[in-house]
């Protein structure tokens, strides 16, 4: 019978049923936001693309992701959660269908855009039934258990496409999760509640349109800027502009207007806002290391294919033992374990920022169990103290620009790391061949060029490929570094939170 503790008169066994049918779609998602990552090499292959061509594979998703995100609270306030969450992973499984039948690059982009699209309420969705489904006592545990599956989908995602891709080909990586996202589908169509009469709210559009157009720009700059090189680039130079008056088009009109696509007012709530701030950090540190160690393990410390999937799929054991301990943690103050999750990240960070070419597994799984620890202790804590004092009337609204925030820090960082990346190669590549001159008298001592020699054109070859490699490994520290200063940030963000007093939980 439904109660202040259960108003939809859940069973146990459907609540399970809704945790796992919810579990799978969020997990699902996650996985296919990098599964085409490792997917990129025979992709471009089968299409006869360019490097800049098959990069929109990638980009186009997650812009569709963005964008998509923030229209969560509309479409729950206009359909019910139940149809959007039950419709957006079967049209997410349609279209996950469609993109390992394509037969050209340009509509791979387009069922990767739609994709994207429409699976973009999964994630937001997804914690907030899964919060309104289980008593608030138990909400400590809800969190941690949805955040290990948005967590571990992504490590999950690389390894699965590279095995299915080597074993077979590529198309397989997408045909293998349609099937689980119908089963999603179906075990949420039996188990959640009907929705209420829904008034027929009216979308901002001015509000909408203005806040994809500056995600997007915002996103194309970062992505095409070091292909570009930037602002010599006016292409860059007209995007800048234009997501800087679209933002301004976007605020100006959300305080103006009465019903707003997005309620500025909601960042009132000092939690609420700073945990905003603390999850878009979240989003930085989340999946950059994951992106950047496998070409650089792979091109220049010869690591092979199944070595660094292992090295990988380490961070989802610390990620499960964090979100354990997450669990114990939260009953305690939140910024507990905030700040533990965030110390740990700095101590990876400087870890991470120390080593060189030569780095053993061991020290590399060792790193990675770390970083799965860090990401799953922050998790649980950072969500109670983000949405603790904020009325679960605004839950579907504010959850939504919680989760975008998350992906906007996870795309925004990893294009800012692989720029500087390309940036301080390139430099020190051209700094260190200055030192290879005929002029160097030290290059003349044996025991300073070892093994290496300019005389023949294979040595010099030889020598230009290893300070490539050095060159291209400083970048890659420099990249860590920005990781470990964002995780310092993370742990004062963390010290001018409140705990706050508990809103109750109106339905």
């Amino acid at each position: 019978m439904p109660d202040d503790d259960n108003p939809y008169g859940l069973t146990p066994l459907r609540r399970i049923l809704i945790m796992i049918s919810v579990m799978l779609g969020s997990t699902l998602y996650s996985t296919t936001l990098l599964i085409a990552s490792t997917l990129l090499p025979q992709i471009q292959g089968t299409m006869a693309a360019t490097s800049d061509e098959i990069a929109w594979v990638m980009t186009f998703n997650i812009l569709a992701t963005a964008v998509m995100t923030p229209m969560t609270g509309w479409l729950v306030a206009r359909f019910g959660r139940r149809s959007v969450m039950m419709w957006s992973m079967f049209l997410f499984s349609v279209f996950t269908y469609l993109c390992g039948q394509a037969d050209s690059l340009e509509t791979l982009v387009l069922w990767r855009v739609l994709q994207g699209g429409v699976g973009a309420p999964v994630v937001p969705m997804s914690q907030t039934i899964l919060l309104d489904s289980f008593p608030r006592r138990q909400a400590g545990m809800v969190t941690s258990i949805f955040g290990m599956g948005a967590v571990i989908g992504p490590v999950i995602g690389p390894a699965l496409g590279g095995y299915l891709a080597d074993m077979a080909s590529w198309r397989w990586a997408f045909f293998v999760i349609v099937p689980v996202g119908f089963l999603s589908f179906i075990g949420l169509r039996l188990s959640l509640p009907p929705d209420a009469d829904t008034p027929n709210t009216k979308l901002d559009w001015i509000g909408f349109l203005s806040l994809a157009a500056a995600i997007s720009c915002v996103q194309l700059v970062l992505s095409r800027g070091q292909r570009l090189d930037w602002f010599d680039s006016m292409e860059i130079v007209l995007e800048t502009a234009a997501a800087v008056m679209a933002f301004y088009i976007f605020v100006t009109h959300s305080l103006t207007t009465a019903r707003p696509f997005l309620s500025l007012r909601l960042l009132k709530d000092r939690n609420y806002a700073l945990g905003l701030m603390l999850v878009l950090i979240y989003g930085m540190l989340n999946f950059t290391p994951m992106v950047l160690l496998p070409p650089m393990l792979q091109s220049y410390a010869g690591f092979p294919d199944p070595i660094i999937g292992q090295i990988l799929g380490a961070r989802g054991i610390g990620a499960v033992v964090g979100f354990f301990s997450a669990i114990f943690v939260a009953k305690l103050d939140p910024r507990i374990g905030m700040a533990i999750g965030f110390g740990v990240q700095v101590v990876s960070g400087i870890w991470l920022a120390s080593i060189n070419l030569n780095v053993g597994m061991g020290t590399l799984v060792a790193n990675s169990i770390l970083q799965g620890f860090a990401v799953g202790i922050i998790w649980v804590p950072l969500t109670v103290a983000t949405f603790r004092t904020l009325d679960s009337r605004y839950w579907p609204e504010a959850m939504s620009v919680f989760h975008l925030m998350r992906n906007i820090g996870s795309s925004f960082f990893i294009s800012i790391s692989v720029a500087e990346i390309v940036r301080a190669t390139a430099q020190n590549y051209a700094r260190m061949n200055e030192m290879l001159s005929p002029f160097n008298s030290r290059l003349a001592l044996p025991w300073v060029m070892g093994g290496w020699t300019v005389d023949t054109q294979s040595g010099l070859a030889g020598l230009a490929k290893e300070v490539n490699r050095q060159a291209s490994m400083i970048g890659y520290l420099n990249a860590f570094a920005l990781y470990t200063a964002a995780s310092a940030l993370g742990m004062v963000l963390v010290m001018t939170m409140t705990r706050g007093r508990r809103v109750p939980h109106d339905r």
